[in-house]
């Protein structure tokens, strides 16, 4: 067919009309449906019907790749509609993939699937306007080309291999952000960034370790976060034998039932790990919320080691690399009971006194003895002594609204009853014993007169006291009763009421 210059046969030109049918079709899925998938694919398709009836129906066809022997401005036009023909079908393509290839609760990789795909669609309807429109074998130009993407490719050797493992990792989502993740050379931290290039971890110094996705793909990795945040822990300790192991796996789990940084569930063990004629070697293994909380609760295991093991007479053994110990030495790990003047030394609340009123103190004490559940204190309860644990775990929890909850356990050395004490109120939960206990009692008879020559120590023990008060306050999940703080000087009027009678 032949087109004409003059305006009336081009308004009636098939080709024309092929151009406002192009157009329309733009408009319509580019801005009117745009935000609506299935009308924009129901559009799109309409569309494409329409202009490929309007180049049959006059003998076009798009894939022809010989544009016959028009005159230029025929040629030109002819390879507008042709391109534009080409576009149609990708756009169909494409609104196709984006409405109907999906992933079940994937929608991260759904869209890079998807984003792969309408890159293919994009590159084979490049590849067919250059064929059919422009009439370039593309035959010759792949050939040609490939020479060159080979030299590319190994000069980019590295690049491409972050840029496909950064595909396949987030395909597979072995992590997503947020999560802690060990590497297999040491490395660990958590994923605050991933994109086609690398991977970047926030370790725990605070810094970004940035890992190429190359590299990351060819290591094995351990997810902490999943399938929950919970982190397994175990902690190896090497005691003397000076008693039957049965002993020792119990004064373990002592350990493990008064620790506060460990979850209960599941539950934590105690394992043996090896015995010779220098050591018993156990193993506590327990699991930890986060694993930001690993580094609190291997410090407070520690410490509880040894304030248990001290109460029952346990020694600590030698590492296996370093000298063995002469057998006939552990005699020195014969079981001895804690006296009230260690106790009194460990604690904090009577930092500030000399060695001789500790020691007058601890000549007053009395020793209780409890059973395992058996409640030493109700919640509210006035207890005018100051209880110190010997032996045992004691539990300390408070019924709020939405029930009991847990506030601290207690082992040998910790302390409570110094609310009744020291400021005449009630304490701020129910102490339950979850094993049998040992208590040493310190009344406030004994406590009168040492306050009477000591004025000034009465101003430490407020100070202690309202920060022990405040950072129990913080920990608790159950505030009801809680809630006011109270300063040092209301610690110290509350004494001056409850000691006025016994100075």
């Amino acid at each position: 067919m032949s087109i004409d210059l003059t305006i009336a046969e081009m308004m009636t030109s098939p080709i024309i009309n092929a151009g406002w049918v192009a157009l329309a079709g733009v408009i319509v899925t580019r801005a009117l449906v745009r935000h609506h998938a299935f009308l924009k694919l129901i559009a799109q398709i309409a569309f494409f019907i329409a202009l490929t009836g309007i180049l049959l129906a006059n003998n076009i066809l798009p894939y022809d790749v010989h544009p016959g022997s028009g005159s230029a401005v025929e040629t030109v036009v002819l390879g507008l509609v042709k391109i534009v023909w080409w576009m149609n079908v990708a756009w169909a393509l494409i609104a196709f993939v984006r409405l109907y290839l999906v992933l079940e609760r994937k929608p991260r990789e759904a869209r890079l699937i998807q984003d792969i795909v309408v890159g293919l669609i994009y590159l084979g309807t490049a590849l067919s306007i250059v064929a059919f429109v422009f009439s370039v074998p593309v035959g010759t130009l792949l050939a040609t080309s490939g020479i060159f993407a080979i030299i590319l490719g190994l000069a980019l050797q590295n690049t491409l291999s972050d840029a496909f493992s950064g595909v396949a990792l987030n395909l597979g989502r072995p992590f997503v952000l947020g999560d802690w993740i060990k590497l297999s050379d040491g490395t660990e931290g958590r994923v605050v960034e991933s994109n086609w290039r690398a991977t970047h971890l926030l370790t725990a110094g605070n810094n970004i370790a940035v890992l190429p996705n190359g590299f990351l793909a060819k290591l094995g990795l351990t997810n902490v976060s999943h399938p929950n945040e919970s982190h397994g822990m175990a902690l190896s300790v090497r005691l003397a034998p000076t008693k039957i192991p049965s002993t020792i796996i119990e004064c373990m789990q002592m350990v493990l039932l008064s620790c506060n940084s460990i979850v209960r569930d599941p539950a934590p063990l105690v394992s043996l790990k090896n015995l010779d004629a220098t050591a018993i070697e156990v193993e506590l293994l327990f699991q930890v919320s986060s694993i930001a909380q690993s580094i609190a609760a291997k410090n407070e295991l520690i410490d509880l080691i040894y304030r248990h093991t001290k109460s029952a007479g346990l020694l600590l053994s030698s590492p296996a690399s370093s000298v063995s110990l002469d057998v006939g030495d552990t005699r020195s790990a014969v079981p001895h009971s804690l006296s009230a003047l260690e106790l009194l030394e460990a604690i904090p609340l009577f930092s500030a006194l000399t060695h001789e009123e500790r020691r007058a103190l601890a000549d007053k004490v009395s020793t209780r003895t409890y059973r395992k559940d058996e409640v030493i204190v109700h919640q509210g309860q006035k207890l005018c002594s100051l209880m110190i644990v010997r032996s045992g775990v004691l539990v300390l929890t408070r019924q709020g609204a939405n029930g009991e909850d847990e506030i601290e356990r207690f082992a040998p050395g910790d302390f409570f009853g110094e609310d009744g004490l020291l400021a005449g109120t009630g304490e701020p939960g129910t102490v339950t014993a979850l094993a049998a206990a040992v208590l040493f009692e310190l009344d406030q008879k004994s406590l009168a007169p040492l306050l009477k020559a000591r004025p000034d120590m009465a101003d430490d023990l407020a100070s202690f006291l309202a920060h022990r008060f405040e950072s129990r306050l913080q920990t608790s999940h159950s505030t009801q009763g809680l809630s006011r703080h109270r300063s040092v000087a209301e610690m110290l009027k509350s004494m001056e009421t409850v000691f006025r009678p016994n100075l």
